[in-house]
């Protein structure tokens, strides 16, 4: 069983720091169960941090200690290993495009997964399945001018849209009058006056 722990240990230090580790991958060194005790002890001894449901992340040495990844990291990485969109939150994505002065207080992220909480430290981070249409345009300007007005709502689309068309580069509008025909009928109509308007 030692040999296990220390088996994922290497496995888990060969990766870069914040990378992502899932109970899944490690098959090829043992059974389900194995793993799963083996992860426990590198938990326990804080070796590894328990993410969520079978998914760990390697902490980040530093000179001032250990600490956990960072949340973008994280995200990012849980992305990639689940092959699952995860963007920034309509809130946040309003708050970055300058719609907004409120910071939102939780850290939200929207999946095209299942909705999870994930444990970074003592940081909890909220996965919120989320539409396709809220995930089009993923990480890109347009993206989050989608995910932002749809957290604005029908009432203040409009007004939001006047400012995104002063606010992007034309070409980052196009790209969202171009994704419309995605959008729900209130925000395509909303995207359309704003395009001709």
């Amino acid at each position: 069983m030692q040999r296990l722990t220390e088996q994922i240990l290497a496995y888990a230090e060969g990766l870069p720091e914040g990378a992502p580790v899932s109970a899944k991958g490690l098959l090829h060194l043992g059974n389900r169960a194995a793993i799963d005790q083996a992860l426990s002890r590198l938990v326990e001894r804080g070796q590894l941090m328990r993410a969520g449901r079978g998914v760990y992340l390697r902490p980040i040495s530093s000179r001032f200690g250990i600490r956990s990844p960072s949340v973008q990291q994280a995200v990012e990485a849980l992305a990639s290993q689940r092959g699952e969109v995860i963007v920034s939150s309509g809130a946040a994505a309003a708050n970055t495009l300058g719609l907004t002065t409120q910071v939102p207080v939780r850290s939200v992220y929207l999946t095209s997964g299942r909705s999870r909480t994930m444990s970074l430290g003592k940081q909890v981070v909220e996965l919120r399945h989320a539409p396709r249409w809220q995930l089009a345009l993923a990480n890109r300007p347009a993206g989050e001018a989608v995910r932002a007005l749809a957290w604005l709502g029908p009432e203040k689309a409009e007004a939001a849209l006047k400012a995104l068309k002063r606010k992007l580069p034309s070409t980052t509008f196009q790209e969202l009058v171009a994704v419309a025909p995605q959008l729900p009928t209130w925000l395509a109509r909303s995207v359309g006056k704003a395009a001709h308007g």
